[in-house]
């Protein structure tokens, strides 16, 4: 199993792919392509699910965090000390409702998943070309002279 790791990850092109691979997803040997679209439509699902349940706490973490960075700027704008007091407590609450809608993240990490996941689906499979430049083929030409 290692082995094929680290061949996967020698093979791997893009952070996407080395991501997929990392979350326990490898390409099937014998599958191809319809169980890797089977297995990207599984995938996806299951964040858009987990992209659903999470976005409440999203949208309370971003009115939170609007909060807070108004009443920052207000505090760094006031002069007066009870302006700088009320705007302190008023970005202090904020602060503690956005610890509160920590869950927000795994919602944020689901739609990068599924960005990756969309991204993989639309990925076409490049067609290999053999050419007859010895250099362009290195460790083609070296396995047949080792063989000579």
């Amino acid at each position: 199993m290692k082995n094929m790791k680290e061949r996967y990850y020698r093979d791997m092109e893009t952070k996407e792919q080395m991501i997929l691979l990392e979350i326990g997803w490898t390409p099937s040997l014998k599958g191809g392509r319809n169980m890797k679209k089977f297995g990207l439509l599984v995938l996806g699902g299951i964040a858009a699910i987990v992209l659903l349940a999470n976005m409440g706490p999203m949208i309370g973490l971003a009115i939170s965090l609007l909060v807070l960075y108004y009443s920052f700027k207000q505090f760094v704008k006031t002069d007066s000390t009870f302006a700088k007091v009320i705007w302190a407590v008023i970005g202090l609450a904020a602060l503690s409702a956005s610890a509160a809608n920590f869950p927000a993240i795994i919602g944020i990490a689901a739609i990068y998943l599924l960005y990756v996941v969309i991204k993989q689906w639309k990925q076409e499979k490049p067609e290999i070309t053999e050419s007859g430049d010895p250099f362009t083929n290195f460790e083609k030409e070296w396995a047949n002279l080792k063989n000579n």
